[in-house]
């Protein structure tokens, strides 16, 4: 992964956008992978109940032992945020990360799909999202950031191999409209 396409934002909260940070392969990987079907509830949480089981909890894909065999370039993703770039990625957020789990999920959102302004739990050290769009969708796919008053004040664009992070925090409310 590289981070040398990174730059630092402060609006409406500190993050970092990233540009061409992923190789070919593993865009392919993200891009063709299989996300498990069927009806979606679409209430504005990834999971459709607020606990990560429900029906749409079913439908989503994490790279796991279960199933890393399956992605061997997201595997090496996974082992390298276990290594050098928890390092890198700890000082930019000036967070410890060298004990931290990581868990990499496989977004396929479908036309219709919506989620609520959040904050991530506390517990959530870090959200990165990368993407993989090689069809050109719209920009305006990407997540959108809120200020205090959850006025939409920044959307980070849904090109092709961009993406953002950010570490947990009180004013970090993102979602997508």
């Amino acid at each position: 992964m590289n981070l040398d396409n990174t730059l630092e934002c402060s609006y409406p909260f500190k993050h970092w956008e990233l540009s061409e940070c992923l190789d070919n392969e593993t865009l392919n990987e993200i891009s063709f992978a299989q996300i498990p079907g069927g009806d979606r509830a679409y209430d504005g949480t990834r999971a459709a109940d607020h606990t990560g089981k429900g029906v749409d909890g079913k439908l989503r894909l994490f790279v796991d032992k279960n199933n890393c065999q399956n992605f061997p370039n997201l595997t090496k993703l996974i082992n390298k945020f276990q290594g050098s770039l928890a390092s890198k990625i700890s000082l930019l957020l000036d967070k410890n990360l060298s004990k931290s789990f990581v868990r990499l999920e496989i977004i396929g959102d479908k036309k219709g799909f919506w989620l609520k302004p959040h904050k991530d739990i506390p517990e959530k050290l870090m959200t990165m999202m990368i993407w993989a769009n090689p069809n050109n969708e719209h920009e305006n796919l990407g997540t959108d950031l809120y200020n205090e008053k959850f006025e939409l004040v920044k959307t980070v664009k849904y090109h092709h191999n961009n993406g953002y992070f950010f570490s947990s925090g009180n004013d970090t409310w993102h979602g997508l409209e």
